[in-house]
């Protein structure tokens, strides 16, 4: 699979006339850039809205579930009367929860074609080794939108989805993994994530494996305790921005991280096929790191300020090219290598670093640096 170029649609509001009580003003709208990119959507309706097919409403202990004007559900148990909402629709259709609830430490899940919407706060506890909510072995699921705090284990759980969509995603966790695809399971193809918001996280906000084709817009960490976005043993992708703040402080995690062949082609390969527009890092951990034979990746810009453990850290990684940006203080920028995998090959990094250092040892291959700022070299 290749991914297209970005489409960008350009919008030109023309200078119009208003005249308000009798004056004559001019009022000049800007032009507009809008962005599109591939696989990612223009806009959304709000939640709930446009008459879905089902809805569930209701508060504690009262809950109901209709499917138009049947009711499929009325009682006191908020899981079932949101599960029974997903099974009542059928392919092509959409589920509305509305009223907010406690599923405790059990699994909301969503079949083929079908499109959930969590208008209300859905609260979750920790069900060992599953998501609070699950798409496994489905096509063309869609949560268009969510908000989850709690617990989990997982707060999403996938595997083996093909034309998967996550919308809006808010997940405002005391604890647990935000977003998780499973290693050991099959392949996800042509993933779509829209604007995902993940806080309190104790381990990662999004967890990715074994994906061929995906499209991320946005993923926002805030006080999580590992990555922020962490993807593994996928290939095809493009992500718009990565932005973290105290992200996985006092590890060795980044708010942006690649690893375990991430990047590496169908055919072995390191062609580039991940394109990254730009990771913004706070404090936390680290900011940038490839490793453990990943890479086949443009990140277009870098704003890192304060990170606790390496600003940027390339280990063991193949054809890596960070474009611009800026590293203010925090840990060293640095290259480096295990013994028990190639040494880095075909690095380039133009970036400006000041307040701290940048090292590469040992030497890689064909390592190309375009350096500006105050920031101590020690490199090849």
């Amino acid at each position: 699979m290749s991914l297209a170029p970005k489409r960008r649609l350009r919008t030109l509001l023309a200078t119009a006339a208003a005249c308000i009580a009798g004056a004559a003003s001019a009022v000049t709208f800007p032009v507009l850039d809008v962005v599109v990119e591939p696989g990612a959507a223009v806009a959304q309706t709000a939640c709930g809205a446009n008459s879905p097919h089902a809805t569930v409403t209701g508060s504690s202990g009262a809950y109901v579930t209709r499917e138009g004007s049947t009711t499929v559900y009325s009682g006191g148990d908020y899981r079932a009367a949101v599960q029974a909402g997903v099974d009542t629709i059928s392919s092509g259709q959409r589920v509305a929860v509305m009223a907010s609830g406690s599923i405790g430490a059990s699994t909301i899940t969503i079949q083929s074609g079908k499109t959930f919407e969590g208008c209300g706060t859905i609260n979750v506890g920790n069900r060992s080794g599953r998501g609070a909510i699950e798409a496994i072995n489905t096509t063309d699921v869609n949560i268009a939108f969510l908000k989850m705090t709690g617990n989990p284990y997982f707060g999403l759980r996938f595997s083996g989805t093909n034309g998967l969509k996550l919308g809006d995603i808010d997940l405002n966790l005391s604890g647990g993994l935000g977003i998780r695809f499973d290693r050991d399971a099959a392949w996800n193809y042509n993933v779509t994530m829209n604007d995902i918001y993940v806080s309190g996280a104790g381990s990662h906000a999004v967890e990715t494996w074994n994906i061929d084709g995906f499209n991320i817009t946005k993923v926002t960490a805030r006080n999580v305790g590992e990555s922020g976005l962490l993807i593994q043993n996928s290939r095809n992708g493009w992500v718009g921005t990565v932005d973290g703040n105290n992200v996985g402080a006092g590890t060795g995690y980044a708010t942006f991280r690649m690893a375990n062949t991430n990047g590496k082609t169908a055919s072995g390969g390191y062609a580039t096929n991940i394109w990254v527009d730009n990771v913004i890092s706070r404090g936390g951990g680290r900011g940038v790191f490839c490793v453990s034979q990943s890479g086949g990746v443009v990140i277009k810009n870098v704003d890192l300020a304060s990170n606790g453990n390496n600003a940027i850290l390339i280990e063991n990684c193949y054809n890596v090219s960070i474009r611009g940006g800026t590293v203010n203080g925090g840990g060293e920028v640095r290259l480096a290598a295990r013994t028990e995998f190639a040494n880095n090959k075909d690095i380039w990094i133009t970036l400006r670093v000041d307040n701290t250092s940048v090292r590469e040892s040992p030497c890689g291959e064909n390592t190309n640096w375009t350096l500006s700022g105050n920031g101590a070299r020690n490199i090849c």
